[in-house]
């Protein structure tokens, strides 16, 4: 009897040992497998690619620096190099086919779209941030803000207003210590997202700015002085007294800048940040199929009006699967578990409404004869 036992008891043994060596064999292939969060598709296998290249947009650089830091790490460990070139040459090298990915804060126009030799393109939403008008003024404490309207912003940069104490500024703002100084004009010298927003917002409010200047990446600027990039209308305003810039507002923060509160379309002036930000994104509506629109000046008094969307552009028509397959991860990873690095970096996170649109943007991407993503 004790022998039958110790024989039950041994093969029982046997078998529990059988079982964990092969899960030890198996781990290798579950830990690939993973899931959506960690940028790896659900047939168990890496894509060969372990390098992918975008170029565009200074206004996500922030936060596309810590996404593809961390993106690194996790899944397939899949590298990905981010020139911050602004949205205009993203584009540009984008539809010569020298990267995986353009970004850009300004949907691509319809001519833009006509210039693709790769077929349709798509674009998907992967953030959103609030646009700072920062000035550099010695007279006004860090504790004070200078208040602006839409009309005055857009007379400025047409340069119908050029001086700090100029009568309008004074009386929008009593108890400030406006000096008498040149407004030195700062903006964008590159085709930029950054002012396809700020120029669309200028034209919404100012019809002016509208019937003379107008909107888009590129636009001929009355007055002022052009810095290439965020990085460059930032250091141009913080070392040129008595200046004015439109820049991305994790610029501001980060540099410690001034910056002004801005009328907004209920009358309220507000200040840019992650909720003012997030307050005008809620109110938009009337979002397109194709997913190419502004918010500037969305109702609501918590809306901070200079507020833009920025896409990842992608063709819908992989040339590589092995490349499409990557890039299509990643995209999933960056609309969902990717959002969690934007909030400590002044963005807002994507409204879930836009992320199951996103999903269903990737999801058209197409390798050969299969969707790009299959997790």
């Amino acid at each position: 009897m004790e022998d039958s036992i110790g024989l039950v008891f041994r093969l029982r043994h046997s078998k529990i040992l059988l079982l964990l060596f092969s899960l030890l064999l198996l781990s290798p292939v579950l830990g690939a497998c993973g899931n959506s969060s960690t940028g790896v598709q659900s047939s168990g296998t890496c894509p060969s690619v372990n390098l992918l290249t975008g170029a565009g947009s200074t206004f996500d650089f922030p936060l596309f620096s810590k996404m593809f830091t961390e993106y690194a790490q996790i899944g397939c460990h899949v590298q990905v190099n981010y020139q911050s070139v602004g949205s205009g040459a993203g584009k540009t090298q984008f539809l010569q086919q020298t990267v995986d990915f353009g970004a850009s804060d300004g949907p691509m126009t319809d001519e833009e779209l006509a210039k693709s030799q790769n077929g349709p393109i798509l674009h998907i939403p992967v953030t959103i941030g609030a646009e700072a008008i920062s000035y550099n003024l010695t007279s006004v404490p860090g504790t004070q803000h200078v208040r602006f309207t839409g009309p005055l912003l857009a007379d400025i940069y047409l340069g119908k207003v050029t001086s700090w104490d100029d009568p309008r500024l004074k009386q929008l703002n009593p108890d400030v210590s406006l000096p008498h100084q040149a407004i030195t004009v700062i903006h964008r010298s590159d085709g930029s997202g950054t002012t396809a927003i700020f120029t669309k917002y200028l034209a919404t409010v100012s019809e002016a700015w509208a019937s003379q200047v107008g909107a888009g990446s590129t636009v001929n600027w009355p007055v002022g002085v052009g810095a290439k990039g965020n990085e460059g209308v930032a250091a141009a305003v913080r070392t040129t007294a008595g200046a004015i810039g439109y820049i991305e507002l994790a610029y501001v923060l980060k540099n410690n800048m001034q910056y002004g509160l801005v009328q907004n379309r209920d009358g309220a002036f507000t200040q840019p940040s992650l909720e003012t930000a997030k307050a005008d994104a809620a109110n938009a509506t009337n979002i397109p199929a194709d997913l190419r629109f502004y918010i500037v000046n969305e109702p609501g008094k918590d809306s901070y009006p200079i507020t833009g969307y920025s896409w990842v552009l992608v063709y819908q028509n992989q040339r590589d699967p092995s490349r499409g397959e990557a890039l299509a991860n990643l995209l999933w990873w960056m609309v969902h578990d990717g959002q969690r690095y934007a909030p400590d970096l002044a963005y807002v996170p994507l409204p879930e409404t836009i992320v199951q649109r996103d999903e269903a943007q990737i999801k058209k991407m197409r390798c050969g004869d299969q969707g790009c993503y299959r997790g």
